[in-house]
């Protein structure tokens, strides 16, 4: 056993009530009053006091519960001195009880001294302590010497195992208390990291949206500056209406992606390049279900590649390819090239950064570059 091992208290867990069943505290109190009665009992039923001596004694029996009282408290707060102090007050009650005749009481507080000081106390004071109480005990027992080793011994047992007890109840109380901690903290990143999806496909949508919405408000602007007629004017609003509308569209549509509610990625593709002029899909590899997020990412770079086309080159031709991998899907978006528009320079450019972004939390990869004839944006993500 190490010097660390002999100097260390039980802990707070083990020496305090809480985790004890409410049966098992029951009992304890039961015990405790028990004695308590029986040692009130033996004093004012003893043959050999009266009068003011039994009250004396009865006296003497409340002040040893107090004493008691404020020892577990003591050991409880781990402050050793004042421990050892009222422990030494409980013996010198022992011996003041023997040389009066009360032999029950000093009997029983001798043998609890001893209990609870191996049950309470660092071992290394719980052992001088126990070995006073018991040689008290000892010294005033009339029964045989084997009787009396037995009962000694079967008393250093009850305190070693009672403090074992205790120390397993603090360690089941200590790694309970980390259990739900962990929990707790899981709970909260979990939370934390549901508001950041959340949060990213929300602006995922909303910047798809109203970056749509940008390009054909800014055209009708320079139709406007270059005194274009009426009706390509009024092309350029009803196209970013649509657009708009498209937007709360896909905005309940991410809602109900969160919720679990997506069509098929197949479907989404095939409906997008739809509703654009000279875009088509390809789809290879064997279609099956995808986790929500990747089925996002999938969806959001198609967008957004597409949104880039209509920004910077208009009337392109687009094909998008989408290949289910055995651990990975890989979607590929070309352009054919043209001229830049007129809404080049228009938008932040962050679309593609974050797009990157969530594929590398997907562990996956996005790249964007010129191709052979336009520009390529490959996205690929472990499934």
């Amino acid at each position: 056993m190490t010097e660390n091992a002999w100097t260390r208290w039980p802990s707070r867990e083990a020496l305090s009530r809480d985790g004890i069943s409410p049966p098992r505290r029951l009992i304890v109190w039961a015990v405790r009053l028990l004695v308590l009665g029986m040692l009130l009992w033996g004093v004012f039923n003893g043959s050999h006091v009266h009068g003011w001596g039994a009250v004396g004694g009865a006296a003497g029996v409340i002040v040893a519960a107090l004493v008691s009282w404020a020892l577990f408290r003591s050991t409880l707060a781990h402050r050793l001195w004042p421990s050892m102090a009222l422990i030494t007050v409980l013996l010198g009650i022992a011996v003041a009880a023997q040389a009066t005749g009360f032999r029950l009481a000093a009997v029983v507080i001798w043998c609890g001294c001893a209990i609870t000081a191996l049950e309470r106390l660092p071992l290394a004071a719980a052992l001088p302590v126990t070995s006073v109480a018991l040689a008290s005990f000892a010294a005033v027992d009339n029964d045989a010497w084997i009787t009396t080793a037995a009962t000694v011994t079967g008393m250093a047992l009850a305190g070693y195992v009672l403090r074992l007890d205790a120390e397993a109840r603090g360690n089941a109380q200590r790694l309970l208390a980390q259990e739900q901690a962990a929990r707790a903290a899981e709970a909260e990143s979990a939370a934390l990291a549901e508001r950041a999806r959340i949060a990213r496909e929300i602006h995922d949508v909303l910047a798809h949206s109203l970056s749509a919405q940008l390009v054909h408000l800014e055209a009708a602007r320079l139709l406007i500056e270059g005194g274009a007629d009426r009706g390509k004017i009024l092309e350029r609003v009803v196209a970013a209406r649509g657009m708009a509308r498209e937007g709360l569209a896909e905005t309940r549509h991410a809602l109900s992606a969160l919720r679990g509610e997506m069509s098929p990625l197949e479907d989404f593709l095939s409906t997008l390049v739809a509703t654009a002029d000279g875009a088509d899909v390809t789809i290879s590899g064997e279609r099956r279900p995808l986790p929500a997020e990747a089925s996002q990412a999938v969806r959001r770079v198609a967008q957004e590649a597409l949104t880039n086309v209509r920004k910077h080159a208009p009337g392109a031709k687009v094909h998008i390819r989408l290949d289910y991998a055995e651990h990975q899907v890989m979607l590929d978006v070309r352009d054919s090239g043209g001229s830049p528009g007129e809404l080049t320079g228009s938008g932040g450019g962050y679309g593609l950064l974050g797009m990157r972004e969530r594929a590398e939390l997907l562990g996956g990869s996005l790249e964007a570059g010129p191709g052979e004839e336009g520009f390529v944006v490959t996205l690929k993500v472990p499934v």
